[in-house]
């Protein structure tokens, strides 16, 4: 169980430190600015989708290792899935960060990295982050704050 944990935080780290997607996307049809007070964490989700299919997927700011990584591990595993898909994903992972019983969704895959942030409440707001500003853009909300 500690060599998982351990790679779960070098995969974070990595995420961290080198994020994937993290850039402005040009031509984006849909974004939305998210707010972590307690944190700090401010980040831009930006989308391009297409017949109701996520064709590009970026974003920008700064945070935390756990918001930055939780960020580029939901742009790298939404390109080219539905608008369904990302949303049923968002229910798992927020389950799976949430849930004393550690529930997750079948196919998180890689994002189950994140899933020992249940062991700390108040950073499950800096995993979350993305995925709640994921959620604004594809209602066209222009901003959400977790508080």
């Amino acid at each position: 169980m500690a060599d998982l944990r351990e790679l779960y935080q070098e995969v974070i780290f990595d995420h961290y430190k080198r994020p994937r997607n993290f850039h402005r996307l040009a031509g984006a049809d849909g974004f939305a600015e998210g707010h972590n007070p307690l944190c700090g964490d401010r980040i831009t989700v930006y989308l391009k989708t297409n017949d109701g299919v996520i064709e590009d997927i970026s974003f920008e700011g700064s945070g935390c290792a756990i918001s930055t990584a939780s960020a580029s591990l939901m742009t790298e595993v939404l390109k080219g899935r539905t608008l369904a898909d990302a949303e049923r994903l968002f229910a798992g992972f927020h389950a799976m960060v949430t849930d004393a019983e550690g529930a997750t969704c079948p196919d998180l895959g890689k994002l189950e990295v994140l899933a020992g942030v249940r062991e700390f409440p108040a950073r499950v707001k800096c995993a979350t982050l993305a995925w709640h500003t994921l959620t604004a853009a594809l209602h066209q909300q222009a901003t959400v704050t977790i508080e």
